[in-house]
């Protein structure tokens, strides 16, 4: 199979890469692009844990070809930092103990950050909404929802 060449921009860095035109958004950049903090969880974009932000929004990298993002902006969990900080709703996440096993805390972080994008001061049933194609294993959400309550300054 041919190769196919994207370009794109991840994490506000222009990127170029050839690939497999069959190969997954998440595969791509975990494998190509050193992005791990992309988790593969159930590979039908049911749990969240590949959500990356494209164009802003929301989306399962495990249910995206490469070819799909050609030209498109993503932003992953590394693209959060700056400048060695976290980010104000990482740094949330860590104070309100929001983090269990970690593995769907990217998904979880992109999730709200695509949501506080749009709202700066979402609701407390805003929040369990845009979180709600996320799944935690390991707690009750209620720390999650506490920690973005807090990233608002609610």
């Amino acid at each position: 199979m041919d190769k196919i060449k994207i370009s794109f921009i991840l994490n506000d860095k222009p990127v170029t890469v050839e690939t497999n035109p069959n190969k997954r958004v998440v595969d791509l950049l975990r494998e190509d692009c050193e992005c791990t903090s992309v988790k593969e969880g159930c590979s039908e974009g049911e749990c969240g844990a590949c959500t990356v932000l494209v164009n802003g929004t929301p989306v399962t990298s495990c249910l995206m070809l490469a070819g799909q993002i050609e030209g498109d902006s993503i932003l992953t969990l590394e693209g959060l930092m700056k400048d060695g900080e976290l980010d104000k709703l990482q740094t949330s996440f860590v104070e309100a103990g929001a983090v269990q096993c970690g593995y769907c805390t990217p998904g979880m972080v992109l999730s709200a950050k695509a949501l506080l994008m749009k709202n700066p001061h979402p609701t407390h049933e805003e929040i369990r909404r845009a979180l709600s194609g996320n799944l935690c294993r390991c707690t009750g959400y209620t720390k999650i929802f506490k920690a973005v309550d807090m990233a608002a300054g609610n």
